[in-house]
This record gives structure tokens, C-alpha cells and sequence, in this order.
């Protein structure tokens, strides 16, 4: 008896797995897992994140709970000071307080269902639905969650568009804000965040027309790069966050770190509080590629360009 060869299948496909989490592989090698309904504990703000994150070529470029910052979950939407409350995790930083506190003000994001979620060869589209819930049970926010992803495989990438429209369901107006608008300056993180592995630290940031690491944390660019090599055969990854003009603060305040750990948020709530009256919506949408290699600004910048 003959066993007949395995094939991979053709392109993008996905499985929801034990109704928690959205698997989605490439060529039949996973590319990431976006975990839906989080089980991790309130003080950590639970909130749907994508862990692991892969490249085309396999490699890893997310962390999950790290020691030092358990909350900090691969890539994943979260806000440090939405109003009194915090959907980010941990202690919260206020001015009244003169430094960070641990208060009950942890919240979470539930699931509540998918609207869209299909596939085809090159491309998968996901929308859900989403309510963000006080630590003390009131409803603060809906959410419509859009995420698209693209194969580049001629670039040996690919790209999330990731877009969120925020509603806000408290009777009074919520300001959005960061650390650093409570008065600590240089930790404007609030947004949409990406932990790196333990091997990117002292990766390489680029900007257009600029190259560092930490020193670049709070410039103002359309998109920001980072650069990180794994561990084994000091092999290159990019990831590649790029602003939309349509967003709060355009071009975007970047929260980066690079010489301790790897993180990068989007920042429009790094230089001065957004107010969102009842009912009104925030809309940001930002797009991030993957891709395997060390990315030359260059390139960065056509991809960063390209709709």
C-alpha cells in the first residue's frame, strides 16, 4: 500500500478552537491565534489579543504575560486611562495620586459575536462585536472590531489592517488620555500595543529619514519599525505599524522601547486627552506588517504607502 503525498492547503485558512480562539494558518503553518475570550484575571484588564504571531517563514514576534508586566499580551488593543477606568491592566498612573496605584478600576472587553468571518486564498476579513465593562459592572463601551489580513507573499510578509470604532455608552463625557498627559512624561503608552519576544531587545527602530532605538520614543511619524533578531541563528523579523490619516493626532506620537524589551504602541493620546461625549464614537484604524528580514526604510516606506 502506497501512501499518498500530504499537501498543505493552497492559502489562508482558519478554525475557532473551544470557543475562544480564532487560529488562522498560511499554507497549513500557523500565522497567528487571536484569543477572543480571554480567561486571565481581572486585574490583568482581560481583553482579546493575538499570541502567538508568526511571520510567513515561522518565526515568532509576540510574548505572552511576561514576568514583568503580566498584562502585556502580543498584540492587543489597550487603553491605560479611559476616563476613571483602566483597560490596559496593572496599577494606574494619575496625577492626583502623584505615581502609580492599584486600584479597582481593572476592566474587561468581552466578546460578544462575530459579525463577519470568512477566508479566501490571499485575504481573511473578521468583525466583531465587543462590550467593554467597568471593574464594577457598569457597561463603558461597545465596540466594532474590524480585522483584515493580506498575504504579501512576495514580500514574505503579511498585513492585519486593524480598525475600532469605540462607542461611548456612560452618560457622561469619557477623556481618553496616557501617563504621560497624567504627568509622567515619556509613557504615553494607550492603544494599540505589541510586545516583543525576549530576543528583540535592543532591536532597531526606524522612522522615515531616521534610525535609532529608545530615543526615538515619543517622535511623531506616519509609521514606526522595529527590527528585532531571534535567538538560535540571529535571524531578522520586521514589524511595521503605519498611522492612518484619519486618526486622533495624525501623524501618530509613538510609545517605543527597544534597549529593555521591545514595545511599540500607536500613541494618539501621547500629547493631550481626547474627549468622546455619550454616545459618540472613536475610530482608529492602523494597519501592521510581519514580514521575515531586516526591512531597509526603503521598503518600509512603499509598504507603509501602499492602500
Amino acid at each position: 500500500m502506497t501512501n499518498a503525498p500530504v499537501t498543505a492547503p493552497a492559502g489562508l485558512d482558519f478554525a475557532l478552537q473551544q470557543d475562544s480562539s480564532l487560529r488562522v494558518t498560511w499554507r497549513g503553518r500557523e500565522l497567528f491565534r487571536y484569543v477572543y475570550r480571554p480567561r486571565e484575571s481581572q486585574v490583568e484588564s482581560p481583553r482579546p489579543y493575538l499570541h502567538p504571531v508568526r511571520t510567513i517563514g515561522g518565526r515568532l514576534v509576540t510574548i505572552y504575560r511576561p514576568h514583568d508586566h503580566v498584562w502585556h499580551k502580543g498584540l492587543s488593543l489597550a487603553l491605560s486611562n479611559a476616563g476613571p477606568d483602566n483597560f490596559w491592566g496593572g496599577p494606574t498612573y494619575l496625577r492626583s495620586l502623584g505615581g502609580y496605584a492599584q486600584l479597582p478600576n481593572n476592566g474587561s472587553q468581552r466578546h460578544e459575536r462575530f459579525e463577519v468571518l470568512n477566508a479566501g486564498d490571499r485575504s481573511l476579513r473578521c468583525v466583531q462585536r465587543l462590550r467593554w465593562d467597568a471593574q464594577d459592572g457598569r457597561e463603558a463601551f461597545t465596540e466594532r472590531r474590524s480585522m483584515t489580513v493580506t498575504m504579501l507573499p512576495h514580500r514574505s510578509a503579511w498585513r492585519l489592517d486593524f480598525a475600532t470604532e469605540l462607542r461611548n455608552r456612560g452618560g457622561d463625557p469619557v477623556e481618553f488620555g496616557s501617563p504621560q498627559t497624567e504627568g509622567r512624561e515619556g509613557a504615553a503608552y494607550s492603544g494599540l500595543f505589541w510586545r516583543g519576544p525576549r530576543s528583540f531587545s535592543g532591536g532597531t527602530v526606524r522612522i522615515p529619514g531616521t534610525t535609532g532605538a529608545d530615543d526615538l520614543n515619543n517622535a511623531r511619524a506616519p509609521w514606526l519599525a522595529f527590527v528585532g533578531r531571534h535567538d538560535g541563528d540571529g535571524s531578522a523579523s520586521t514589524i511595521l505599524f503605519v498611522d492612518d490619516p484619519a486618526n486622533a493626532g495624525y501623524p501618530t506620537s509613538w510609545f517605543v522601547r527597544s534597549e529593555v524589551y521591545a514595545v511599540v504602541c500607536p500613541a494618539p493620546f501621547a500629547r493631550q486627552v481626547y474627549r468622546l461625549g455619550p454616545d459618540e464614537e472613536l475610530r482608529l484604524r492602523y494597519a501592521v506588517i510581519v514580514a521575515d528580514g531586516d526591512l531597509p526604510a526603503e521598503t518600509c516606506a512603499e509598504l507603509a504607502a501602499a492602500p
